[in-house]
């Protein structure tokens, strides 16, 4: 059957496409009906916006819809693209949808396994490759691999077994895969490549990764939309992960009049990385400001200037926008910077790409200088930065809200972007859909009166929702209360869990601890180890043992017993402990503590991975 099958174009305007044009149309069309039934949902739309690097709100992505819809089903049948189309190149609309198609058509398209058509961006595809042939090209586990040819598709197939991204997570946060748990050999099967791909996708989610309908299948088919939108969520948080006040305290040159350090806090690593760039034009003398990283970056005077500034290189001087972004990447080189942007990617203002580029001058040369006197006259201390049982445990609820994929909401800072109210509103009626009336919410509080407003709304939902809320009041998630407010993220975070849980057990009633322990107990016995625990204070599973016996009664194939020790001492604890949560993510379970959590026995951390991994196997 041909891939165009079912495709055809509706006579009335078969005359006005060419059979290429028409061709073109149907790949596009394809590459937005993600799941292949012959739709454009909401879903899907949002799929490929994401991965064109826009954020839009669901009613923004409805309004597109509603545009060529038709018929009225909320979705986007061939016969109403088609017809957007015409409108289009008529003049008589330039639907957003459309616009969306504009874009998407700048993008390369290739046949993928089984003869299905994918769209993506070559110059992405091209530059991450060569980043990758950059980072990984000397590990002995991918020599076969290494070097890629970037102009090749080679990148999708490297990546089809999963080691390739699971050591690139590795890079971008330091321990997030235990190697140990990898599948490393030529040849592995689907159930090898499978474990390998779960590893890598629940990893990823637990660094900050938004992994949205991506599953091990897509990413061993080798999707290269997919590949491509996990590759750069994944090499964007490698390059900007040590652009904050803890790696680089000189940021604090960096504070506008009227700010504190708790206000740099609260800034994207992008809006950092903004501030830098226009702090050193400002101190350059220009009057040119950087407000993206697209269209003012096209002429390539902006790099000019701040590369200029930082390593006294020289202006690139005249030329046209090509020669001077070649010059610019010549002169980023020059100083240690090993750059993937290619001249024609600036010169288009690839946001991605120029995003990368600025991180890595940063990383190499920040050029911020401050003495120590100066330093001290900030107040770090009050910040915490160094605390590390209470950054472990807000960097692993962040990672965990982040991974909700929560329409708008992306918390850089637990307690800075929590403290309005209304990210926390926005967690909670994603745990339990429809508890928020949104009409009682100041979406925008401009005073902390209409901030305490929403927290105090927080604070009767939490009640609602039977959380232990004694002396907690909406002033105190205001006034960024480190304790109070941690302790609310965990119940949502146990209430999430549980909801799947219970969700794939019989009964409504919520399954309770006791259960739980009652279901790991059982599953290992029935597995013939003799492990055992009281509850999830248990001294013994500081060991890691009984969290290993019971992932390998779960799926045997999944733990290598010759890796797992007796877990006599802290050395052994500690492997063990890092061994059973990458078993666990390989399994499928989207686990999020560290290893330090299981040898320090965090009962609610140990409660949660339990609880996941019985999930994972009701599942399987």
């Amino acid at each position: 059957m041909s891939e165009f099958e079912g495709y055809k174009i509706p006579p009335e305007h078969k005359a006005e496409f060419t059979p290429d044009e028409v061709n073109e149309m149907r790949r596009a069309f394809q590459a937005f009906d993600i799941n292949g039934d012959g739709h454009i949902d909401a879903e899907e739309l949002k799929s490929i916006l994401d991965n064109l690097g826009e954020r839009v709100s669901a009613d923004s992505l409805s309004k597109m819809i509603t545009e060529v819809d038709t018929d009225g089903n909320n979705t986007v049948e061939w016969n109403e693209f088609c017809t957007m189309m015409h409108n289009i190149r008529n003049g008589k609309g330039e639907a957003a949808l459309g616009q969306v198609v504009k874009k998407a058509a700048k993008m390369f398209n290739v046949e993928g396994a089984g003869g299905a058509t994918h769209t993506f961006s070559e110059d992405e595809k091209n530059a991450f490759t060569l980043h990758l042939n950059n980072c990984l090209g000397k590990d002995p586990d991918l020599a076969e691999k290494m070097p890629m040819d970037v102009e090749s598709m080679a990148l999708f197939d490297s990546c089809t077994d999963g080691l390739m991204l699971c050591k690139l997570i590795n890079l971008a946060e330091e321990g997030s895969v235990d190697e140990r748990a990898l599948n490393k050999k030529k040849n592995m099967n689907v159930y090898q490549k499978t474990e390998n791909q779960n590893l890598a996708i629940n990893a990823a989610r637990s660094i900050g990764c938004q992994v949205v309908n991506v599953g091990a299948a897509d990413l061993i088919e080798g999707r290269p939309i997919l590949v491509l939108g996990l590759l750069w969520q994944i090499i964007k948080l490698q390059l900007t992960s040590s652009i904050s006040l803890k790696d680089c305290p000189e940021l604090v040159l960096l504070l506008e009049d009227g700010e504190e350090l708790d206000d740099l806090l609260k800034l994207s690593p992008e809006d950092i990385l903004l501030r830098w760039f226009n702090y050193h034009l400002k101190q350059s003398g220009s009057s040119r400001r950087v407000n993206n990283f697209g269209s003012d970056l096209k002429d390539s005077e902006c790099y000019s200037i701040l590369l200029n500034q930082i390593s006294k290189c020289g202006l690139v001087g005249a030329g046209d926008d090509k020669t001077k972004a070649a010059k610019v990447i010549a002169n980023a080189n020059g100083m240690g910077v090993e750059s993937f942007i290619q001249p024609n990617d600036i010169v288009k203002g690839n946001k991605k790409l120029n995003l990368g580029f600025c991180a890595q001058i940063f990383n190499t040369n920040s050029g911020l200088t401050i003495t120590e006197e100066e330093l001290a006259d900030f107040d770090f201390a009050g910040l915490d930065l160094d605390d590390a049982g209470d950054t472990r445990e807000e960097r692993i609820f962040r990672m965990w809200i982040n991974s909700l994929n929560i329409e708008g909401l992306y918390i850089n800072d637990l307690f800075g972007d929590l403290c309005d109210g209304v990210a926390i509103l926005k967690v909670m009626d994603k745990v339990q859909p429809g508890i928020v009336a949104w009409k009682k919410v100041n979406m925008s509080p401009k005073n902390k009166f209409k901030r305490v407003e929403n927290c105090n709304y927080a604070v009767t939902l939490a009640k609602q929702m039977k959380f232990s809320m004694v002396n907690i009041g909406g002033l105190d998630i205001c006034d960024k209360n480190k304790k109070l407010i941690l302790g609310i993220i965990w119940q949502l975070m146990r209430r999430h869990t549980i909801n799947i849980l219970t969700s794939l057990t019989p009964g409504d009633k919520l399954v309770e601890d006791k259960e739980i322990i009652a279901w790991a107990n059982n599953q290992v016995q029935k597995s013939g180890k003799s492990t055992t625990i009281r509850n999830f204070n248990d001294a013994s599973l500081s060991s890691g043992v009984f969290l290993l016996d019971l992932c390998s009664s779960v799926e045997p194939r999944a733990v290598d017993p010759a890796v797992v020790t007796n877990g006599a001492g802290p050395e052994n604890q500690l492997n063990n402990a890092r061994y059973a949560i990458s078993v666990a993510r390989k399994m499928g379970a989207c686990v999020f503590l560290t290893p330090e959590d299981i040898v320090e026995v965090k009962s609610k951390m140990v409660l949660m991975f339990v609880a996941s991994l019985w999930s994972c196997s009701l599942s399987m």
